[in-house]
């Protein structure tokens, strides 16, 4: 099936809150369970750059798994950005230690020049240039820098883009069903994900599918940096 991109931001107020009250428990817990699966042999600490980063919740979910770090999340939907600065008023247990930026890839401005992870949940498939997520990762990250990304992968089919919304969401408003539909359409098959990493210069991510739904790319850049 071709791929069929989508707009590369949620700006309206009514998308926003539909995804920002959406039930993205499963996911979003498998996230943190993920990241700690794949970089087992340190305890994470410093700052980590949420790439993506809708309304907050996976920003605070890794402050809440990894009490050393500092969050800075960016999205370029004011939207997003405005309930995510809601659920962080709710968050008394991480206010200090997450930061919301509004930004747009490539070109951000943010309070550091390097961080010790990037990570990234359900960014990728937005994009209509892909190559502008893994060069704003090198922008950010040094060869020790963990990078995590997560994201939808493309089924074979419209039919099942259509189950996969029956199963997972099913109760939730006609709107997110839409917009989980056209995600599912916008995404990436692996193999297409793995050509962007060639292009890219970063082979050495490894990229697992972890779901029916969903693919992670994990590992260091260690792109030579002149």
């Amino acid at each position: 099936m071709q791929r069929v991109p989508e707009p590369e931001l949620m700006e309206e107020d009514l998308q926003a809150r539909a995804y920002a009250e959406a039930d993205f428990e499963e996911p979003h817990s498998n996230f943190i369970k993920l990241f700690e699966q794949n970089f087992p042999s340190a305890s994470m600490a410093g700052f980590v750059l949420d790439l993506g980063c809708g309304p907050g919740d996976i920003s605070i979910r890794f402050a809440r798994a990894f009490p050393r770090c500092s969050v800075h999340g960016v999205d370029g939907s004011e939207a997003m950005l405005n309930y995510g600065r809601l659920a962080l008023g709710q968050a008394a247990d991480v206010q200090e230690r997450v930061q919301l930026f509004q930004g747009l890839l490539p070109g951000l401005t943010l309070p550091r020049t390097r961080y010790d992870a990037v990570i990234s949940n359900s960014l990728l498939h937005h994009l209509h240039d892909p190559q502008v997520m893994w060069r704003t990762i090198g922008e950010f990250a040094t060869s020790a820098t963990r990078v995590f990304i997560m994201d939808l992968i493309r089924p074979k089919s419209l039919d099942e883009a259509r189950k996969l919304v029956e199963t997972y969401a099913a109760d939730e408003p006609a709107l997110l069903q839409r917009d989980f539909f056209n995600s599912l359409l916008a995404a990436f098959e692996p193999a297409e994900i793995e050509e962007q990493l060639r292009h890219a210069g970063l082979k050495h991510l490894s990229l697992s599918v972890v779901s029916d739904r969903h693919a992670i790319i994990f590992g260091h850049d260690r792109r030579n940096r002149g």
